[in-house]
């Protein structure tokens, strides 16, 4: 299966969906995925020019299109929680992610990543990565902070999951009938749901459904970085239910650099990668065309892809 670039690289860049696919084009790449800061217009330019430039989608990143009502940049995957234990805020959650599935339906695309929302207490993942940053991930602040963050989030965490697993069931059902598959995807900020356990969780509940793992690399790597786990853990435990993966590099605590521009060993991968797993470059701006290229081709190399 070829390789696939997020457009989650250039899209800022862009209000015209043409414009911003041909850009993806002259990088040489032949799959993209549509990421979640695209509104109904840019989707459909997209879809158009993809046909034009013997492009294929390969996945879509939930919410796409974006929500109704909301701006590009606040139309982020969590603007509406799947977990919310609000009502409305829920309806709309499962509402937007529907119209996702609808759209990778109708493009006749294979996955639609997921995150599957949060719970509810105060996140402090930023705090922690600044103390890394200042060389203290050892110090007895990091640790108390650490165990801080966990004990809350158990604390908590029970009914939010239980939200989601509510929404997850729904959005099975409709993804069944449309023929499309849900990739629940590793997160990065340590209240958002799932975490390793909660991976598993829904894994086992759905069971030979539309549900599968979806493996992010940075997001994995900073669990690593900052002592939460291994990112080989995640793959040891459920890399026979992986749909997809992103490919982004890390270094230190920044992410979605391009492969090659951090420290990850995305050798680790290959034992679970199968021919039909989707495999997506997540690179943000301000990746440079040039270390794109070259993680395209260290990729493609690497997983013994189509270039």
């Amino acid at each position: 299966m070829t390789l696939a670039i997020s457009t989650s690289w250039n899209a800022y860049r862009f209000d015209d969906g043409e414009k911003l696919l041909f850009e993806i084009s002259q990088l040489g790449f032949k799959a993209v995925e549509l990421s979640f800061n695209l509104n109904s217009k840019m989707v459909e330019k997209i879809a158009a020019s993809a046909r034009k430039l013997a492009i294929s989608i390969e996945s879509l990143h939930n919410y796409c299109p974006i929500p109704d009502g909301l701006s590009r940049k606040q139309a982020l995957p969590d603007c509406y929680s799947l977990a919310s234990l609000d009502k409305e805020e829920r309806f709309l959650a499962v509402k937007y992610a529907k119209r996702s599935i609808d759209t990778a339906s109708g493009l006749g695309v294979k996955v639609v990543v997921l995150h599957c929302g949060r719970v509810e207490v105060p996140d402090y993942t930023r705090q922690l990565i600044n103390l890394y940053n200042q060389g203290k991930n050892n110090s007895a602040e990091f640790l108390v902070l650490k165990e801080k963050m966990l004990r809350e989030r158990a604390c908590e965490s029970e009914k939010f999951l239980a939200q989601a697993l509510i929404s997850i069931e729904e959005l099975n059902t409709y993804a069944k009938v449309k023929g499309v598959l849900l990739g629940i995807e590793t997160r990065f900020y340590h209240r958002e749901i799932p975490n390793i356990d909660e991976i598993g969780i829904i894994l086992d509940k759905f069971r030979n459904s539309q549900v599968y793992y979806w493996h992010d690399t940075g997001h994995a790597q900073l669990m690593e970085n900052l002592g939460f786990l291994r990112h080989g853990d995640f793959l040891e435990k459920y890399g026979q239910r992986l749909i997809g993966v992103h490919l982004h590099d890390i270094l230190g605590c920044q992410d979605h650099l391009a492969p090659l521009e951090g420290k990850i060993d995305f050798a680790i991968l290959k034992p679970y990668l199968k021919q039909d797993t989707l495999k997506v470059i997540e690179a943000h701006h301000p990746a440079t065309v040039e270390a794109v290229i070259k993680s395209r081709n260290f990729i493609s190399q690497l997983y013994d892809e189509p270039n």
